[in-house]
């Protein structure tokens, strides 16, 4: 797609057919959703395994979404990274592994206090803006925040397109969001993450008022009680 944004690192790609490549990519793509609405269903409604964010599931993750496409799927990067269109430079291989254990404890942490959206958008410019993988840190950010959202709602959330599905069709604005979270990180030294929060609730609206207009016979309340949710 024009526009978007590309990770180089040394390590060559199992595909290098561009068309094969894409195929591949596309069918991933339906299998980490099917896996991200797995793991929600795993933990909504359940108090006998409340959710908790691990290294596990973010790899579980991005294998998925690089299975048969890369050597490293599943793996933490251990070479430096650059993002192509960018000004951020992600962090050094050796800083990897501590940044994404700080982002896991902060949303742990924070679970009780913080809202649903504002976790949710953490974790999508965090997990960005440490670049851990050797490929597939957007498709990865983008399902791990979904997870995130709807694991904190205690909902899978009900419509189409869903939030990944939107800010795949259009990343422009997820970029701006992003890069507007890294300046004023850079500038100030404090985590903002109100733009990508802004993005997140308008796109939550869109998947919530489709839900409700798909679904003959909805009953409007069940829409209320989970947009209610959202800033709690």
């Amino acid at each position: 797609m024009a526009g978007d944004r590309h990770t180089y690192t040394p390590q060559p790609d199992i595909i290098t057919d561009p068309e094969l490549l894409a195929r591949k990519e596309a069918e991933n793509g339906l299998l980490q959703a099917d896996l991200a609405i797995e793991i929600i269903k795993a933990h909504v409604k359940d108090r006998e395994r409340p959710f908790r964010l691990t290294h596990g599931l973010i790899l579980t993750l991005n294998k998925q979404a690089l299975d048969g496409i890369h050597s490293l799927a599943g793996t933490y990067r251990n070479t430096p990274a650059k993002i192509e269109g960018a000004k951020h430079s992600p962090v050094e291989p050796f800083q990897v592994a501590d940044e994404m254990q700080l982002m896991c404890s902060y949303v742990n942490e924070n679970w009780a206090e913080k809202s649903a959206l504002h976790l949710a958008s953490y974790v999508l410019w965090k997990l960005n803006w440490i670049h851990p993988f050797a490929d597939g840190n957007g498709r990865t950010a983008r399902a791990i925040s979904y997870v995130v959202l709807c694991a904190k709602i205690d909902s899978l959330l009900p419509g189409t397109p869903t939030i990944p599905e939107q800010i795949a069709d259009d990343k422009m604005p997820y970029y701006k969001a992003l890069e507007a979270a890294d300046a004023v990180l850079k500038a100030d030294g404090v985590v903002d993450v109100s733009q990508l929060e802004q993005m997140l609730e308008s796109m939550l609206a869109r998947q919530l008022v489709n839900a409700a207009q798909q679904a003959a016979g909805a009953d409007p309340s069940k829409v209320d009680i989970v947009s209610a949710k959202i800033s709690t």
